[in-house]
């Protein structure tokens, strides 16, 4: 929207956000766990276990674990890599502040190593164990997440999120992939929907958040474009979002199980985001329908993905032809 903001960015975030200290404190197991954000790794390793269980083939059940595996580790190993990359901008952030780097209980280094080998090690198990299709889409979500968002366009552009999306939707194509081998148009609208879903997602928590990214740099929609273009990109892509993830019942991918329940969840979506797309803030707002859409996008998600198991549970059963 405002593509000046974006060019300075890579100038001031150096003096907008403080500098990381020495390692002062002794580094812990948690500390090394923090890195890989394991709240943010359990929607990585549900929609990748969905991707399995959905997809129309059989894997062998060590198969299907170790596939899971790789995908969590591959995360796990971006994530480092983010927390690598971000340390200035996390110290000058509330909410991420007291994270291992910027709370100086670990040198960067440390961390950016540990990234890697995860990384590494992540491909090299999904390539040797599953296939090497699966362990390329598994590196290009490494990099999308690592290099692409992180380094590139998140401190660039304000449609960071928008773009950097398609990192967060690669775990239930890569899960569906290590089982059938090919790529056709489920997995696709798979990634569709984690990809449509994730700006309404982000975009909500960043209109109560938005003081934070400001104070650092970071050219998130709210901070660059303002709140009315922010609230009404909300409803455009909540839109946008409902046909997507009711198209696997249209194509046929799935039975009227997870058709109903993607109809429902999408309509109570819109409804939630409708509130969110007529106000602006007041002067003292605790900003209740913004987390309300927050929190549901999080359950959206789940219990979406939720129906295409139980929808492929079914089917393998026989209680839906």
């Amino acid at each position: 929207m405002v593509a000046l903001l974006a060019h300075g960015t890579d100038k001031t975030m150096a003096s907008t956000a403080p500098q990381i200290t020495p390692q002062s404190l002794p580094t812990e197991w948690r500390d090394f766990l923090t890195l890989t954000k394991p709240r943010v790794m359990t929607l990585v390793i549900f929609t990748a276990i969905c991707g399995v269980l959905a997809a129309p083939a059989t894997i062998h059940p060590v198969l299907g674990f170790t596939a899971i595996l790789a995908i969590s580790i591959g995360a796990g190993g971006s994530a480092a890599l983010n927390h690598w990359w971000e340390a200035d901008i996390d110290a000058g952030m509330k909410r991420t502040m007291n994270r291992p780097l910027p709370g100086g209980r670990m040198r960067r280094e440390d961390a950016r190593d540990f990234g890697i080998f995860l990384s590494a090690a992540s491909v090299g198990l999904m390539g040797l164990a599953i296939g090497w299709l699966a362990a390329a889409l598994l590196l290009g979500a490494i990099i999308y997440y690592a290099v692409i968002y992180t380094m590139w366009l998140k401190p660039r552009t304000p449609q960071n999120i928008v773009i950097g999306g398609g990192a967060g939707a690669f775990p239930p194509l890569i899960g569906w992939v290590a089982v059938t081998g090919d790529i056709t148009a489920m997995p696709i609208l798979l990634f569709a929907i984690i990809f449509f879903w994730t700006p309404p997602h982000f975009w909500a928590l960043a209109l109560f958040v938005q003081s934070d990214y400001a104070k650092v740099g970071i050219p998130m929609l709210p901070v660059v474009a303002g709140e009315k273009v922010t609230r009404r990109q909300i409803m455009i892509y909540t839109v946008l979002l409902a046909p997507v993830a009711i198209a696997p019942w249209y194509i046929g991918g799935t039975s009227w199980i997870y058709g109903s329940v993607a109809v429902v969840l999408s309509a109570l979506f819109v409804v939630l985001a409708m509130p969110v797309f007529t106000r602006m803030r007041a002067e003292v707002d605790s900003m209740k329908p913004e987390k309300a859409l927050f929190k549901f996008s999080i359950v959206y998600l789940f219990v979406l993905f939720a129906a295409l198991v139980a929808d492929r549970v079914a089917f393998y059963q026989g209680w839906i032809a």
